[in-house]
């Protein structure tokens, strides 16, 4: 597997990513600091994932095929739900902005690379730089994320008080995107 092959998969691996970032941006309207911290979050998961699942391999594939779509629709919907809910609570619709903490944070890190697990255990039967593999697909998400954060901040100036709404939707699209993939 050449370096070309990676970078491929590290664009088809952050697109979840890449959507979820976006909706930060959108909600959380971050400055430069927060932005980076979304898009670190995500390409470090997104590099971590796919190692453990090369070291995991035969032990763990089949139980991470088998539920890795359920773990993004329960993660993302939780999230997702939570920002809908506070759209219509009457006592939050006056904060302007979401929070976007480090447990929401760590848990769409999580759910956007479960599929980068799987694809790690794919890794374990090919020879080639796990390491530089798990770098190239890190870099590659760190910087597509960044980008949408910034272009879902862009947006979310269009959308303005029903951004917490819009990406409370879209959060739970993605995980119900994933999930439907998963069970097809």
């Amino acid at each position: 597997m050449g370096i070309f092959d990676i970078i491929v998969i590290g664009v088809g691996l952050s697109m979840d990513a890449f959507a979820v970032a976006a909706t930060d941006g959108i909600v959380s309207k971050p400055n430069f600091k927060q932005a980076f911290k979304i898009a670190f979050a995500f390409g470090l998961f997104q590099a971590l994932m796919p190692l453990i699942g090369f070291f995991a391999g035969s032990l763990f594939g089949d139980v991470v095929e088998k539920y890795d779509h359920w773990i993004a629709l329960v993660l993302l919907s939780i999230i997702g739900g939570k920002m809908i809910a506070d759209f219509f609570d009457k006592n939050k619709q006056k904060e302007s902005t979401y929070l976007l903490t480090f447990k929401a944070l760590f848990m769409q890190a999580v759910a956007t690379s479960i599929d980068a697990l799987a694809v790690g255990v794919s890794f374990a039967g090919l020879t080639f730089n796990i390491f530089l593999a798990v770098g190239i697909i890190g870099i590659t998400t760190f910087a597509l994320s960044l980008v949408a954060v910034f272009l879902g901040e862009t947006c979310g100036k269009f959308l303005a008080d029903k951004a917490t709404l819009a990406g409370g939707i879209i959060l739970v699209a993605i995980g119900l995107k994933i999930f439907i993939e998963g069970i097809i």
